[in-house]
């Protein structure tokens, strides 16, 4: 947690984070599914498997280079698997992306 904390000083520091946050284990998680115009509600994860997300950090990259050295250095810190993704479309905020 140390390392992952540092990491943290070092986005803001960089002016690339936006926001980080954990999740709580996948059996705390309720889903919401709208099916015949009525609401259905249900207990558990959208879907089951034996890995999960544990978390995200959204960051403001220039390019997938730089996303990508962010997800290496996070993947180091937490040891865990990162996924590193864009967002489709514009982000608010950002004139820069198209």
């Amino acid at each position: 947690m140390r390392d992952l904390a540092l990491l943290n000083e070092e986005l803001r520091a960089a002016g690339a984070w936006v926001f980080s946050g954990g999740l709580h284990d996948p059996g705390t998680s309720t889903v919401v599914r709208v099916r015949d115009g009525e609401e259905l509600v249900t207990d558990g994860p959208y879907t089951e498997g034996k890995e999960h997300v544990g978390g995200l950090t959204i960051i403001k990259a220039p390019d997938l280079d730089a996303a990508l050295e962010w997800g290496r250095r996070l993947a180091r810190a937490t040891t865990l698997p990162v996924e590193v993704r864009p967002f489709a479309g514009v982000v608010e905020g950002d004139d820069d992306r198209k």
